[in-house]
């Protein structure tokens, strides 16, 4: 088995998943990426990838589906070739993890493939303390972290504001067979939560975070991540175990750095020991392509 891959640059890290049999990039270029998910092809937008394609046009109209943003704003539209289900099921084989795609606004399809390289730190971390763990997820989207997490021996906090993507999440527990683990699914603002947790004096021995760029919470409370991160990550300082295990936090379509995540994570764990940082990233049709950046310390 492969293992994933992480290459140093100017104390950087580069992470690209392994193992996967259920996602390729097949190819990226002009402000697109062309991709498999399952059985499915599709076109969405990319703003990272400013080259040359190099799969002939053709390869690139028979996809499945394509994602057009519209003028203004995030929103847009998916068109399809051919019938293509609302759901269909994807596994990640490595962690017997089972999840449902779907084609979703703002050109979504319910899973990240590069973060199958944290889903894998995160079980080998777990299992390296040797010590049951309770790990706070936070923005938990659609649940792989969460299920991970669970896969790992962990009891799990999963914090998401949308009520459609928390049911998600939980579909994807039960697909996975994990449905009986010990994971408590809270609809809520991950800052409140986070502060209330604060007031009640709950500790976490890790904490899983994904913030989008801007959100609501379920009561209209407003995310914006260059105002709001710090706030969170100084909030989390209050309920990380005294003696923590892990800490990670992603961010996605940001004008923020690797180095900057770095900094905030390196204030709240207690030793610069175990700190990285970086961009995620895919590799296929002769490509890297980077997605996201991260910052990730573990005691272990």
């Amino acid at each position: 088995m492969l293992a994933d891959q992480s290459a140093p640059s100017s104390g950087l890290d580069l992470l690209t998943p392994a193992d996967w049999q259920d996602y390729d990039l097949l190819d990226s270029g002009q402000g697109r990426k062309l991709e498999r998910f399952a059985a499915y092809v599709f076109d969405r937008p990319e703003p990272n990838a400013l080259w040359r394609r190099r799969l002939p046009p053709e390869r690139w109209r028979e996809a499945d589906g394509r994602f057009e943003v519209a003028a203004e704003g995030g929103h847009g539209e998916w068109s399809f070739q051919r019938p293509v289900p609302e759901q269909w099921e994807m596994r990640y084989q490595p962690l017997g993890l089972r999840f449902h795609g779907g084609c979703r606004p703002f050109r979504h399809v319910g899973v990240f493939p590069e973060q199958a390289a944290h889903w894998r730190w995160l079980v080998e971390r777990l299992r390296a303390a040797g010590t049951p763990a309770t790990v706070l997820v936070l923005f938990g989207y659609t649940g792989l972290a969460t299920l991970a997490l669970a896969r790992g021996g962990a009891e799990v906090v999963h914090v998401d504001a949308s009520k459609p993507t928390m049911a998600w999440a939980r579909e994807n527990a039960r697909l996975s067979n994990l449905e009986d683990r010990p994971i408590r699914w809270l609809l809520d603002d991950a800052l409140a939560f986070v502060q209330r947790e604060a007031r009640r004096g709950h500790r976490y021995d890790g904490i899983v975070m994904d913030p989008p760029a801007y959100g609501r919470g379920p009561k209209g409370e407003t995310w914006r991540f260059q105002s709001s991160l710090p706030q969170l990550v100084e909030a989390c300082a209050d309920v990380l175990a005294p003696d923590p295990l892990l800490f990670l936090v992603n961010a996605y379509a940001v004008p923020a750095s690797a180095t900057m995540l770095r900094n905030l994570v390196q204030d709240l764990v207690p030793r610069r020991e175990g700190l990285e940082a970086g961009e995620l990233a895919v590799e296929g049709g002769g490509r890297t392509l980077t997605t996201g950046i991260f910052a990730r310390w573990a005691a272990v």
